[in-house]
Formats: structure tokens, sequence, C-alpha cells
């Protein structure tokens, strides 16, 4: 009988969306980063000494509030992957945490990049074994989740929050008073049928 091996088509889906994602952030200024389409729109902000921190409130808003992509990549880079692994053996592979992120689109996407790289290493560290084991007691009530199954939810993060950036991207280029040398070079902006 042959061996199947889960953790391949895992990396996989975790590639397919990440790569997908990364492809869709090539050439974000800082005006898109930070543009906030709708009032009352999350974002990173600068504070009173220099630093920038994301929006948040507890409990969270109900309908939750637009996000900027400056927010998505934080809630992405920081909040999600370098947190997970915060909790892991790899250790926090950013310098920023809790709600601290960066006011300029290059060094989130630096940063984004770092996580996504480094929480993909970690993944693939743990093994075919490893992805079976529990999550532990840090992860409170998720200490009996595996790293499989976080795994597969961190693949979700990316793709439905990199869909979401997608669309935010779209919106802004074809915003009012837009010009079509705002919008990305290369591509076709013409209805086929």
């Amino acid at each position: 009988m042959t061996e199947r091996r889960v953790l391949p088509v895992l990396l996989l889906g975790y590639d397919d969306a990440w790569e997908r994602l990364d492809r869709r952030l090539a050439g974000l200024g800082n005006a898109e980063y930070l543009w906030e389409p709708v009032t009352g729109t999350w974002t990173v902000r600068p504070r009173d000494d220099g630093s920038w921190s994301a929006d948040w409130a507890e409990p969270e808003p109900d309908p939750a509030p637009v996000t900027t992509i400056a927010w998505r990549t934080w809630h992405l880079g920081s909040d999600c992957l370098a947190d997970y692994l915060d909790r892991s053996p790899a250790g926090r592979p950013l310098p920023t945490a809790g709600r601290a992120w960066h006011g300029t689109a290059g060094a989130a996407l630096a940063d984004l990049r770092t996580a996504a790289a480094a929480f993909r290493a970690a993944m693939s560290d743990l093994g075919e074994d490893g992805m079976w084991q529990q999550l532990g007691p840090a992860w409170g009530p998720y200490a009996e989740s595996t790293w499989a199954a976080l795994l597969v939810h961190a693949t979700d993060e990316l793709a439905h929050h990199g869909a979401e950036i997608a669309l935010l991207r779209d919106l802004y280029r074809w915003g009012p008073g837009r010009s079509p040398d705002d919008r990305a070079p290369g591509r076709s902006y013409t209805a086929s049928r």
C-alpha cells in the first residue's frame, strides 16, 4: 500500500494562497496602502511617539468595520502568522508585536513576506507526524487542535484576506479622479465579450 502524506497537500494550498496574494501586492504604494474607502475605516495610524498602530476595539464592533490594506497586512503578518509562531518552537519572526505595525507599504510587505515564509518553514519542519500533534496549553481553548488544523486556518486567512486586498486594489485603481496611469502597468482594463 502506498503511504499517503497530507503535509505536501496542505503546503500546496498554503503556497497557492500566498503566491496569489503576493502577486496582487506587487507595486503597492503608500497612498493605496493607507487608503480609507469609507468613513470609520480601521487602518494603521501614527502614534505620538512616531510609531504606528493598528486600530482595534474590544469587543469587536458588529458589524466589523471596513479595513485598509495596511490593517489587513498587519492582521495577516503580525496578528496571525507571526503570532501563531509566537506559541511554537520556531518563535516569533518579527520585531513588531501587538498592534504595532508599519506606516509604509514597503516595510509592511517585507514583514508580511518574512512572516509568511517563517510560518511555512515552521509547518514544513514539523513534518508529517508533527502535523498531528496538538497545539498545547499555550493555545487556551484551541489546545487540543492540531498543527494541521492551524495550517488549514492560516491558509484560509491568506485566501480570504488576500481576496479582500485584491478587491481594495481594484476599487482604488478605478476610483474617482484616478487616471489610467494610476492603474497597474501591463494589465488590460477593457471588457471582453
